[in-house]
Order: structure tokens, then sequence, then C-alpha cells
């Protein structure tokens, strides 16, 4: 395969599809897709696939997400963060870090959203935003999303300006908002809330650890492109979160013509790699019958038709 994945520190402020176009460009590469949407005032993890690694994007996708977000508590917005309007007030004196922590723990476990008018989630083929910038409310069906974990790590009482803020690491499944889950403790707690920030902590196997910063991103890509490709996460690292087994030539050649390994599933879905590690196929169980072909990404020499590369 071709590719792998740059693991992105997102800055505030561009969309996540302006940087995957920046770091597109930057990489000169064909294609490349992100794994899991940041709005554009959020910061921190964004995992972007170049070339054949846009072809794991719905397996990263799949992963869980960790947050560090600021709730603030006293004022409600349409958008339910900081970048909207403000919709309502209400004092926020009262709050008391204690009864916040207990508040979060309602809703942690699998709950139901309804998606904020300000998403990408489409609606009788219509984007939510869309209509919100319209004008025009539509009726959202909840979500069943899963939310692991919630932990208070600071809590700040109002102060002069009537509002209280507590700071939340969030460890959740796709398709959480936790913008969202500041609004809904605030509801909880008796006051108007929204989301004063957010960075993303990790995604799926990718943490800021191994992030690099957009800009930092581009000027390697211009003056030491050697290292930014050592920085590319591999595309067996990137699903690394799957179990493996070893496939020979042989087994590779019959997986790329969808046949079947006599071969014991050791998961539900699996990696298939080759004798020097690199990833050629996600497997899983054919019932009695051994091992099935789930997505195969090479063609191996001796497929009439293809290219003879290895890889």
């Amino acid at each position: 395969m071709k590719g792998g994945v740059l693991v992105v520190d997102k800055p505030s402020g561009p969309t996540s599809f302006a940087v995957v176009e920046r770091v597109r460009r930057a990489t000169g590469a064909a294609k490349a897709g992100h794994t899991g949407t940041l709005d554009p005032s959020a910061t921190g993890v964004l995992a972007v696939c170049i070339d054949d690694a846009v072809k794991l994007q719905h397996w990263i996708t799949e992963g869980d997400k960790a947050y560090d977000a600021l709730f603030v508590l006293g004022i409600a917005t349409d958008t339910e963060d900081a970048q909207g309007r403000v919709t309502e007030r209400g004092d926020a004196s009262g709050v008391e870090g204690a009864a916040v922590a207990t508040a979060l723990a309602r809703f942690v476990g699998e709950i139901d959203q309804v998606p904020p008018m300000y998403s990408a989630v489409r609606v009788d083929g219509r984007r939510l935003y869309e209509s919100a910038r319209a004008g025009k409310a539509v009726e959202r069906e909840p979500r069943r999303v899963v939310v692991h974990a919630l932990e208070l790590l600071d809590f700040s009482p109002a102060g002069e300006d009537g509002l209280a803020r507590a700071r939340v690491a969030v460890r959740c499944g796709k398709g959480t908002y936790v913008r969202t889950l500041a609004s809904e403790l605030g509801r909880a707690m008796g006051v108007p809330a929204h989301l004063g920030a957010l960075r993303r902590t990790a995604s799926g196997p990718f943490t800021l650890v191994g992030a690099l910063p957009l800009e930092e991103l581009e000027r390697l890509a211009h003056t030491n492109p050697d290292e930014l490709a050592a920085r590319m996460v591999s595309p067996a690292d990137a699903l690394a979160a799957f179990p493996s087994i070893r496939v020979d030539p042989g087994e590779i050649l019959a997986l790329a013509q969808g046949k079947k390994l006599p071969r014991t599933a050791p998961a539900p879905l699996c990696r298939a790699l080759d004798e020097q590690g690199m990833l050629v196929a996600m497997v899983g169980p054919a019932g009695d019958e051994g091992l099935r072909p789930v997505r195969v990404f090479v063609q191996p020499p001796g497929i009439t038709g293809q290219p003879s590369s290895k890889h």
C-alpha cells in the first residue's frame, strides 16, 4: 500500500476538511481524508489518511475518542459552543463542583443524544447546519451513543461574570457530541450551559504524543520530507487495535482472488500481514470454512491485468 496516516495537532480556526487539504497539498498526495471531524474552533488529534490509507478510514473512525473539554455554566448558545449566538443566561453562582461531578455520572454509559442543529448530520438529504443557517428548525431523532467516562478535572465557581467553569476529561464512542453533553449538563444543574473550548487528546490509537502541529508538518514537507515520511504511521500500525495473522505469498494470492483460507480466526476481524509485516487484507471468520477476505489491499504478481510490483 502507498501512503499511511499522519497525525495532526489541529489548530483552532480551520475546518477539518481544510486541514486535510493542506496536508494533501504539502505531501503531494493524490488523495487524503480524516477519521473524525473536529469543529473549526476545536484543536487536537486529527488523523489524516494519505493515498491508499484512505481505505482504512472506516475502521479507524470507529475507534473511541478522548477530549479535554471546558464546560461553561451560565450561558447557552444556539450552536452549543462559544462561537454561537447567546440564547439564554442564568445564575450559576449556586453551582458547586461536587454537584457537577455527581451530575456528570448520569451521562456515562449508553445514552440518547439529539444532534445539534449546527452539525453535519443529514436530515432529508440536507445538512442540519444548512437548515439552521436558513433559520429553519428541523425535527431530529435522538441517536444512541456511548460515553465511557466523564472525569471532573477542575472546577471554578462563578466569579464576577456569573459563569462557573468545569474542565472535564471525556472518553466516548463514535458520534458523541461533546457540546451537547455540555448543554445537557447545564440542564441537569438547572442553568444554561455551553462548550467553551475543546481539545481532542486521542482518536482511536492516535494521541497528542505523536501529533504534528499543522504548520510544522507543512514545514517538514518542504525542508525535510524524509523526516515527515518517518512520522507517517504505516497502514498495519494504524489498525494495530485489531489482532493479526501472518500470511505467505500463496495465501495472499488466494485472498486477492476472493478465496477463503483454511485457518482459524483469532477475532471477528483481524489484519492479514505479509512476511515483512505489511498489511495485505482485513479478514474475518467464515463459519466452519476458515477465514474469508473482508477487504484486500494488494494485488500480488501473477494476477492477469495487474501490476507486477510487490505491493
